[in-house]
């Protein structure tokens, strides 16, 4: 049928993402950086995307097309989370900032301690939510560009200093293969295939099971077709690493 449309300029797409965190239906997803229509019959032809793109690389256009499919996008919602429903499961970015230090400038100065280091609290340094794997939408914006870190539930428990070590400066994905008793391959799989992906690391405990992790991310990684970076660090039951 023919029918009214939208048209994305993928020359004047900035790839802000601001229109996919717009649409309801979840039709828009980043791809390579830019906004995609992911299919005809997952956009209902209202528009609400266009005003929030702020580079007018939005537009309507009328043709032929499939109709919209109310039942595909509620299938498409179920499967792939974009931030309607439970509120523990909605998309976000995280912006820590790192607390100053009031004793900071004399210290690099002067070169003493001021006790500033000590008194403060430890900062998060985790940037979106959700973490699951299973609740992550695949296409969200966070992932262009992101050095992704594939963890097993119980390494930030063992590990002390994992938020700086592990966490800061990436993209977290947390799961337990023993637990959801799935292969999470393939939603790993269409993360980092859909996505601008600069490496990955992959954390897991010394014990058995957590290496149904390591398998599902290295799986991915393969069936993604892409060459990117990897690595492995295994956390022992006392808290150190044993090889990185």
């Amino acid at each position: 049928m023919k029918r009214k449309i939208i048209h994305i300029n993928q020359d004047k797409c900035n790839g802000c993402g601001s229109c996919a965190r717009a649409c309801h239906e979840g039709a828009i997803a980043m791809i390579n950086g830019k906004a995609t229509l992911l299919r005809d019959d997952y956009c209902d032809g209202l528009g609400d995307c266009l005003p929030h793109c702020p580079t007018d690389a939005i537009t309507f256009e009328e043709r032929e097309a499939a109709p919209y499919d109310a039942q595909a996008v509620a299938e498409h919602q179920k499967a792939h989370y974009t931030g309607t429903g439970c509120p523990g499961s909605r998309m976000q970015t995280l912006h820590q900032e790192q607390p100053v230090c009031p004793g900071q400038k004399s210290q690099v100065l002067t070169g003493q301690d001021s006790g500033c280091a000590s008194s403060q609290p430890s900062l998060s340094r985790l940037r979106q939510w959700p973490v699951q794997i299973k609740l992550v939408p695949a296409h969200a914006p966070y992932f262009n560009g992101a050095r992704l870190l594939i963890a097993a539930d119980c390494t930030a428990y063992a590990y002390g200093r994992f938020h700086e070590d592990f966490i800061k400066n990436r993209i977290t994905l947390i799961g337990c293969p023993k637990l959801d008793d799935i292969d999470y391959s393939e939603k790993l799989t269409e993360i980092i295939r859909s996505n601008d992906i600069k490496e990955v690391t992959i954390v897991r405990m010394e014990v058995p099971c957590c290496g149904g992790l390591e398998m599902a991310a290295k799986k991915a990684l393969q069936q993604s077709g892409k060459f990117i970076p990897w690595q492995v660090a295994t956390i022992s039951l006392d808290g150190n690493i044993l090889d990185k």
